[in-house]
């Protein structure tokens, strides 16, 4: 499989030209197939090429003889096919038995358990708004979910720092099984302390193909590391671009913060006579920490049902 490697100093070979549907494209993103427009271009030729030979057409020009890199790839003998995570040079060879289905796939599962999340797990670049953490490069929604890109169409998701200084200590969770479809803006997961129940929804729509299991032997990781070991699921999300439009970034985030904990403050001092912070940062488990009566609207008030 020598065709798969490079020593090129431009960077790794792209995956177009891995399977050689292109002559010469080096990558420069690591992979991040998500946010590359020369990806999104072949995407959108091939497209054309399948919509016309589905009509019983076929395609002419340069651009008419190109196909998906997994197509060409699919075409080699299954014991000289390689899985995409050795393409992009994370593994010594091995073949892909799914054809590169990898929402299916038990070993993709096993390579995001073992490689992808201590990746994951490494320090991050974190600002603070008004004593909440924010991460670099994380999507939040208005719910109080957060993902964060990973490749090939699949995002990381689980709570911000609001929602866990809210939420404090948690007993056990619900989230739906792998395989399973999510809705943007729709229910997503569901958090458990006593009787209480903080339902959370979805921030993309698409299908989850992994259920964190730290965090089901440990639900605690979710409010005590919201951004890193307490990450809830892994969800496909084929429309991810327009996903993304719906939700806040950089700036957005970061005005939405700010004035999520000014409302979380004045809803204490008027409903409570307490305060949410503590010489300035907003203090852990604010719903053990008030009175019974005013816990149910709390979660209603924050845990928006909005995406």
């Amino acid at each position: 499989m020598e065709q798969f490697q490079t020593t090129q100093k431009t960077g790794p070979q792209c995956l177009w030209m891995q399977a050689g549907v292109v002559p010469k494209k080096y990558c420069p993103t690591d992979f991040s197939c998500t946010g590359c427009r020369f990806d999104r271009a072949l995407n959108r030729v091939c497209r054309q090429n399948q919509h016309l030979l589905d009509q019983g057409k076929i395609p002419s020009g340069k651009k008419g003889a190109l196909m998906f890199w997994q197509d060409r790839l699919k075409k080699m003998p299954l014991a000289k096919r390689p899985c995409i995570h050795h393409m992009k040079g994370k593994i010594s060879f091995k073949a892909c038995p799914k054809a590169y289905h990898c929402i299916d796939c038990e070993f993709d599962q096993y390579f995001y358990d073992h490689f992808k999340v201590h990746a994951m797990m490494q320090p991050m670049d974190f600002e603070t708004v008004s004593g909440v953490f924010l991460p670099a490069g994380y999507y939040l929604s208005a719910g109080h979910t957060w993902v964060k890109i990973e490749d090939q169409g699949v995002v990381r998701m689980g709570i911000d720092d609001f929602a866990s200084r809210l939420v404090g200590k948690i007993d056990h969770m619900a989230i739906p099984l792998m395989g399973k479809q999510v809705t943007q803006g729709q229910a997503g997961f569901t958090l458990f302390r006593n009787r209480y129940s903080i339902p959370f929804t979805s921030a993309v729509s698409g299908v989850i193909t992994q259920v964190n299991p730290a965090v089901k032997k440990n639900p605690d990781l979710v409010t005590t590391a919201p951004y890193t070991d307490g990450w809830i699921c892994l969800v496909h999300c084929p429309d991810i671009k327009q996903n993304l439009k719906k939700l806040l970034f950089m700036a957005d985030s970061r005005q939405f913060m700010a004035g999520q904990v000014e409302k979380l403050h004045a809803f204490l001092e008027d409903a409570t006579q307490l305060k949410a912070a503590d010489g300035g940062s907003l203090v852990k488990d604010i719903l053990g920490n008030i009175p019974e009566a005013h816990r149910d609207r709390l979660i209603k008030t924050f845990i928006s049902p909005g995406p």
